[in-house]
């Protein structure tokens, strides 16, 4: 792995201030086109993306993600969303109850970091009213609301690293 891949998934932060500025709809789908790339349980790829760019819906999404306000200043909000029956369709209640959600979990990390490569800040929000997100963003039934992801240009300082365990902490050799 190059020097500049680690510095960049080191580098990446949760950005929760952003200028408000636009971002070209050509680089919105040049990152979720790299998001795409992640990996997915037998290749189901048991996702779906919403685009918000309607400065209303972004409002109502703050909402339903319990007064955030600071999304709406983001250039969009991808809600990224998981469609369980797709991957049951191969692995049964497994793939229901587990795999589309990490599925979709990979996705949301792939496309932070390539937000993050391009320059633009983003945070992965998970604390939502989903049943609100559902309603706000029309989402049909048996489609999940995984996670919310602001995508915007950087205002202000970005933060330090938080602490994270020490490998010794989340690391055990060969049993729990």
């Amino acid at each position: 792995m190059s020097d500049e891949c680690i510095k960049m998934i080191e580098s990446r932060r949760s950005i929760r201030k952003f200028t408000g500025k636009t971002i070209s709809e050509n680089e919105i789908i040049e990152i979720i086109q790299i998001g795409l790339c992640a990996p997915s349980a037998g290749n189901r790829q048991p996702w779906r993306i919403v685009l918000v760019i309607d400065a209303d819906v972004k409002e109502q999404l703050a909402s339903a993600a319990f007064g955030q306000s600071f999304i709406t200043q983001a250039a969009v909000i991808l809600a990224v969303c998981a469609v369980p029956e797709e991957s049951a369709e191969r692995y049964g209640e497994r793939g229901f109850t587990l795999y589309a959600l990490q599925d979709t979990a990979a996705l949301t990390q792939t496309i932070l970091l390539a937000a993050h490569m391009k320059g633009y800040g983003t945070c992965w929000i998970g604390a939502f009213d989903e049943s609100e997100v559902i309603k706000v963003l029309n989402i049909p039934k048996g489609v999940r609301p995984v996670s919310l992801i602001p995508i915007g240009v950087i205002a202000g300082v970005i933060p330090n690293q938080r602490p994270r365990k020490q490998i010794s902490e989340v690391v055990l050799r060969n049993s729990f």
